[in-house]
């Protein structure tokens, strides 16, 4: 990046470290770390609509909605985040390819199946092979972003019904009573309030899910911690103008601090909104 960067090896101090750490590799390192609150910034207004209409569905009167809404919830949580992980991307891809190949190639007389393999034709093929890198990436991400939100949209869809359920049932009770339907008494009775409810649970849901951001490498996404593993490990002169020793301890040190301060930052805010909304409700913790 720097012009005196030219010679790395007539490099000292300061100077090296400033050329060290501009490389084009440690520009991908910061670029995951867009990567990442991207992420979070999409998938957690994500998760909360699933989980928003998984708990909505599971308090349903209409059985068969209910009980999807529960089998939502139950199958989501009961499950290993990584087998999902591992199991879902998977299933996701290639059910995209399946629609595309029938779509596509109606014509096509050999089985998708054969096997183990799962074989459909080129243009089928998500992404296509002569698609450029950033569409791959983004792929990869758009598979990212849906898997976070099914998986931590089940956790937030449990956070919320119980909150609906802790809204007192006589204030929905005194609404209809006051002629107004179901529907007005969900939306203008229970909806506002539950989130008071439910702000602690969502929380720590907020705080879990930023710590579950590296299993992105999982989803064939380069994050930060995989950055920071591969910079971090030692580097000789053969293979890098920059050769060091054994750095992982120094990256990972970074990342806890960047997790740390990421974490206290979310808490700081998510208690300012808590105390707002807290602010004239008649319940324990309540602001007068």
């Amino acid at each position: 990046m720097f012009e005196f960067c030219a010679d790395p090896a007539s490099l000292e101090g300061i100077s090296w470290f400033a050329c060290y750490l501009t490389t084009g590799k440690h520009m991908s390192l910061y670029w995951s770390i867009l990567t990442v609150l991207s992420l979070l910034l999409i998938t957690a207004p994500t998760a909360l609509l699933f989980g928003f209409a998984g708990a909505s569905a599971a308090r349903s009167g209409f059985a068969p909605l209910r009980w999807l809404g529960q089998i939502y919830v139950a199958i989501v949580r009961g499950v290993p985040d990584i087998a999902f992980f591992l199991f879902f991307v998977i299933a996701l891809d290639q059910g995209f390819e399946y629609l595309r190949h029938q779509a596509l190639c109606p014509d096509w007389s050999e089985p998708i199946r054969q096997g183990n393999d799962f074989i459909v034709c080129k243009a089928a093929k998500l992404p296509l092979s002569t698609a450029p890198q950033w569409v791959h990436e983004v792929y990869g991400f758009f598979l990212a972003v849906i898997t976070f939100a099914i998986v931590f949209g089940a956790f937030a869809a449990n956070v919320l019904l119980g909150a609906m359920r802790a809204v007192p049932q006589a204030q929905l009770e005194t609404a209809q009573a006051y002629g107004m339907s179901r529907r007005q008494v969900f939306w203008r009775i229970l909806v506002p309030q539950m989130w008071l409810y439910a702000l602690p649970g969502l929380s720590n849901l907020w705080v879990i899910l930023i710590k579950a951001t590296p299993l992105l490498f999982l989803l064939g996404v380069e994050d930060i911690v995989y950055w920071a593993r591969e910079l971090g490990g030692s580097k000789n002169a053969r293979f890098t103008d920059y050769p060091h020793g054994d750095w992982r301890l120094w990256y990972f040190l970074g990342l806890l601090v960047f997790y740390l301060a990421f974490t206290y930052l979310s808490e700081r805010i998510l208690a300012k909104v808590n105390r707002r909304l807290s602010r004239g409700q008649g319940i324990v913790g309540a602001t007068p």
